[in-house]
């Protein structure tokens, strides 16, 4: 019966995958239902909190967006990238990474991948080089910022484990994540210096340049913001949010500067998820109010979309799996507790997986977290491991992913007659594997 019930799930997560996130969302429901009424399972509990505080995130950056703030951090970027264009394989990585780790979400970077593709092109190198590295370091990103999706549910996740183990502070997570995660693109970048042919070597690129009309296609267009102007409201959004910041990781610093409550007997610092909630609400309100953003225009930005979006799909998996766990969490324990502690790297693969099942870092997360703490995995592998949430780049289906191909027009970011060998796939296993490997030492070396 658990067998059958899983695989329920598993259709559920593959159907929902062909429609997207609001798709994987919606037909998680199906499941529910079916566990629910079919194999009459009690209904588990929707991430009610982790969905609280990843709406306060996507309001606060989609607010960012319409104010411009966005636009100036990537006119930023893209002056770094153009005065060093020879460093393009090596730059392009770092600097889609820091977009990524200051606005909590990799969907930001796609008008940088146009930016990528022209100066490559422009200086004669191979535009796969950096391109697929680039958007796989957008990705790996999400783990190291304090405003994304991922980090704010692995924090809900541990913050609500009472008792077990050590409590561990969002900034002992970004002390292993951050640099575990620039470790882990640096490998990525370096291998990427010479993958592929040189254009000059590669027969196929020199064929395409025989024609005068793909050749105007391939080297005709010029992206770039390097002209643009923005207001000053812009600026003084972007620094607002970066204040924003600096205060949710200076009270997940010092929880002697939070106010303390009695829970359960004793006094207890506010919960970083409510301190992370109010300081986006509050960061996002200021700058509706300063910066003269048009309120009605929000809700149409591309953040504030793919956030819902991320929501709804947390929401669906999240219940359908707790439902799941919670059913069946004493048999589970009897029959994994022993494998994965013992070999907490089990725990890797099955989150690794998950991840490209449910396209989402926090929907793999949400899912595959609660469960391995159930069996008795040691919390702090759940940070070693956290590299291990970005999985979906293993088959080319995820959006930035599938941009990054057509933005580039050269043709050399593709995918390869057999699907899975396609640009994004070494760079993605070098970068997650290298990365879990440094979170591993250093949470071994330091905690």
């Amino acid at each position: 019966m658990i067998t059958i019930e899983f695989v329920v799930i598993l259709l559920c997560l593959l159907t929902g995958t062909r429609f997207g996130g609001m798709g994987l969302g919606l037909i998680s429901g199906i499941g529910l239902f079916i566990l629910c009424f079919v194999f009459g399972l009690q209904p588990g509990k929707p991430p009610v909190d982790v969905m609280l505080t990843i709406l306060a995130v996507i309001g606060c950056a989609a607010t960012l967006q319409t104010a411009g703030g966005l636009n100036v951090m990537m006119q930023f970027a893209e002056r770094l990238l153009r005065k060093h264009p020879q460093h393009i394989t090596l730059l392009a990585p770092f600097t889609t990474w820091m977009l990524t780790f200051l606005c909590g979400t990799g969907h930001v970077v796609y008008t940088m991948f146009p930016i990528i593709a022209d100066i490559a092109l422009k200086k004669g190198i191979r535009p796969e080089r950096p391109m697929a590295v680039a958007s796989v370091a957008s990705q790996m990103a999400i783990t190291a910022s304090p405003v994304s999706v991922a980090v704010v549910s692995l924090i809900s996740i541990l913050a609500a484990q009472h008792g077990i183990g050590h409590v561990w502070g969002i900034l002992e997570i970004l002390a292993v994540s951050v640099p575990a995660s620039l470790f882990g693109v640096a490998i990525a970048a370096l291998w990427s210096l010479r993958r592929g042919k040189d254009l000059a070597d590669d027969a196929e690129f020199q064929e395409k340049l025989k024609d005068p009309k793909q050749r105007e296609f391939i080297y005709g267009g010029t992206e770039t913001l390097m002209n643009q102007r923005f207001p000053k409201q812009a600026y003084w959004s972007t620094w607002i949010f970066f204040a924003g910041i600096a205060v949710v990781v200076l009270l997940g610093a010092f929880p002697e500067l939070r106010p303390a409550f009695e829970l359960k007997g004793k006094m207890t610092a506010l919960s970083m998820n409510l301190v992370i909630q109010m300081m986006m609400l509050i960061a996002g309100a200021v700058m509706l109010m300063a910066c003269k953003v048009n309120a009605s225009a929000i809700s149409n930005g591309a953040v504030f979309k793919a956030g819902m979006v991320a929501i709804f799909s947390v929401f669906g998996v999240a219940w359908m799996s707790d439902t799941f766990f919670q059913a069946h969490l004493d048999e589970l324990k009897l029959a994994l507790e022993g494998v994965v502690k013992s070999h907490p790297w089990t725990y890797a693969i099955v989150l690794f997986l998950v991840s490209k099942l449910v396209n989402s870092q926090a929907a793999a997360l949400t899912a595959v977290a609660p469960m391995g703490l159930m069996l008795g995995i040691d919390p702090k592998m759940l940070i070693a491991f956290f590299p291990a949430s970005y999985g979906y780049f293993v088959l080319p289906t995820y959006p930035s992913d599938l941009a990054c191909i057509g933005f580039d027009r050269s043709g050399t970011t593709r995918i390869g007659k057999f699907i899975i060998n396609h640009s994004f796939i070494l760079p993605g296993l070098i970068g997650v594997s290298c990365a879990c490997a440094a979170s591993y030492l250093l949470v071994q070396t330091f905690f």
